[in-house]
């Protein structure tokens, strides 16, 4: 019997997704959410964990729900998320994940994903390739990343700057640049396509 932990931060969401993966009774599924306070006694390790891409935690932050998923599963992820959601993409990949599941894909391919994960296998659904493929060219350096997620935060200029350690001019140079490379109209825009995209 095949170990699974399915991670997702909706109950509603988890829940349809435990029901999917018991359809197969290779699986032993249990489920716990992402913000759960939950000891790690509580939760059984798994052989695969199925993530909700949106659960993961962008490039440079220590989550400790992160580490305790890699104690649980190592790199055997099955990461669920969309085409619209390059960064998102990136991160899974670049993190590990053996398994990336297009959210849009039939049912089945979610348990063969999972099966094909298991084995130690990598699981990469075709309606992504492209998508991938767009993430990993992220126009943004990390450091106009840091500034546009500090000013997604509701950061002012000046606070931006002292706690990145530059001066005002700089940051905005930085933003400015952030804006033009993804093509927006002002700094609100920008933030929008950052977030959509999931590269933070």
């Amino acid at each position: 019997m095949l170990r699974v932990l399915v991670v997702h931060d909706e109950a509603l969401l988890r829940s349809a997704l435990v029901q999917l993966l018991r359809s197969d009774d290779r699986l032993d599924v249990t489920s716990m959410s992402p913000c759960a306070d939950v000891p790690d006694d509580d939760v059984p390790p798994a052989d695969v964990c199925v993530v909700d891409g949106d659960c993961l935690q962008g490039p440079g932050d220590e989550d400790v729900r992160d580490a305790g998923l890699r104690a649980r599963c190592g790199d055997r992820l099955v990461v669920l998320t969309t085409s619209e959601r390059p960064g998102v993409l990136r991160r899974a990949f670049e993190g590990g994940a053996l398994g990336l599941v297009d959210k849009n894909a039939p049912a089945e391919r979610l348990i063969t994903a999972v099966h094909t994960v298991a084995t130690g296998e990598r699981f990469l659904d075709v309606t992504l390739t492209v998508a991938l493929l767009e993430g990993a060219e992220m126009p943004l350096t990390s450091r106009e990343l840091s500034v546009l997620s500090l000013a997604a935060e509701g950061a002012p200029m000046a606070e931006i700057a002292a706690r990145l350690h530059l001066s005002r001019g700089t940051v905005r140079n930085y933003m400015a640049t952030a804006i033009r490379k993804v093509g927006a109209r002002n700094r609100v825009d920008a933030i929008r396509i950052v977030q959509s995209a999931g590269w933070t």
